[in-house]
């Protein structure tokens, strides 16, 4: 029998291929909905804010939830999942890295909703997260303060996140996260100069393109035809960007899968290169609810819905 390595049996370390493999499923799914337009979102947020309603969701809607964010409860027990989430978000909102990283949760509850105390307790404790009693009869009001609340939690960053609220809503769950970083070997903006950069075959735009002569770690995939260098942040947090060759950028795709990411990291050597890294603002909004259920996650969405351990004597159902 061997003992497990250090670690190994930690909860948030057994977590993490599930929350990997769900996060490149979720990719697959949003690239197929948005074609050649560009992908950016948080999968940490999304199975965050879906673990946490599981604690809510009973029956055949909890399995659901739970095949659909790929746990495998097989091999992670159900409390193991949310003590998983509730140390990775001690470990992403510690003050004293070099990183600003601010993820938390909240619940807007309308005022005519009691929570259930176990739900409450749960939700309070594996995942920090905030009850703010709301009037959702005053629509406006609302949204005003939802807005306001998630604005200053991702310093202006996210504004006006909710336009409209269903007349019928009596709980709103948010999830947010802000990241501010610093390289480790910072770009000289005098080095920084107007270039090309190519959307396709055929069509480029002109961007500030950065450059640096420097040490990275770098790994050519001669299977994948692409580049891979990672680009370290300070305070122990990195980056990989990828450069697909002229047209291997669907091959790339169709390979991202945890294991890969795994092998490209495994293989990355220190070398000397010539970066350039355009400078970009990338924003996307998605349709989570239809991306859910072309994933096989339906019943949390429809009046078949099973929330009974969120408030008693409340038929909810996921609505947006």
């Amino acid at each position: 029998d061997q003992a497990p390595a250090d670690g190994e049996d930690l909860p948030h370390v057994k977590l993490a291929p599930s929350n990997a493999d769900f996060a490149f499923r979720f990719y697959k799914q949003v690239r197929e909905e948005v074609g050649n337009n560009n992908i950016f979102f948080s999968p940490l947020s999304i199975s965050t804010a879906f673990t946490m309603l599981s604690l809510g969701a009973r029956s055949n809607t909890r399995r659901e939830l739970h095949q659909g964010l790929a746990f495998n409860l097989t091999e992670l027990e159900e409390q193991e999942i949310h003590e998983g989430f509730q140390r990775i978000l001690q470990l992403l909102n510690d003050p004293h890295r070099e990183v600003q990283l601010n993820m938390g949760n909240a619940l807007f509850v309308d005022t005519t909703v009691e929570l259930l105390q176990s739900f409450l307790d749960n939700v309070t404790n594996f995942y920090y997260s905030e009850a703010v009693s709301s009037n959702f009869q005053n629509p406006p009001e609302a949204i005003r303060e939802i807005n306001k609340y998630v604005e200053t939690k991702t310093h202006g960053k996210i504004v006006d996140l909710v336009k409209s609220l269903d007349p019928r809503t009596v709980i709103v769950l948010i999830n947010y996260i802000f990241f501010q970083g610093f390289w480790e070997k910072p770009f000289n903006k005098f080095n920084t100069r107007d270039a090309d950069f190519f959307l396709d075959a055929k069509n480029s735009v002109k961007v500030k393109m950065m450059h640096q002569n420097n040490n990275f770690n770098v790994h050519r995939d001669e299977k994948l035809s692409c580049w891979v260098v990672e680009i370290p942040y300070k305070g122990n947090v990195t980056s990989l960007f990828v450069l697909p060759d002229e047209g291997t950028m669907e091959q790339v795709e169709d390979a991202l899968l945890k294991e890969t990411v795994s092998k490209w990291l495994r293989s990355l050597e220190k070398r000397k290169i010539y970066l350039d890294l355009p400078k970009f603002s990338v924003s996307g909004s998605y349709d989570v609810k239809r991306l859910f259920e072309k994933m096989g996650v339906t019943e949390v969405f429809s009046d078949q819905a099973d929330l009974s351990g969120v408030a008693e004597n409340l038929l909810l159902k996921v609505s947006k």
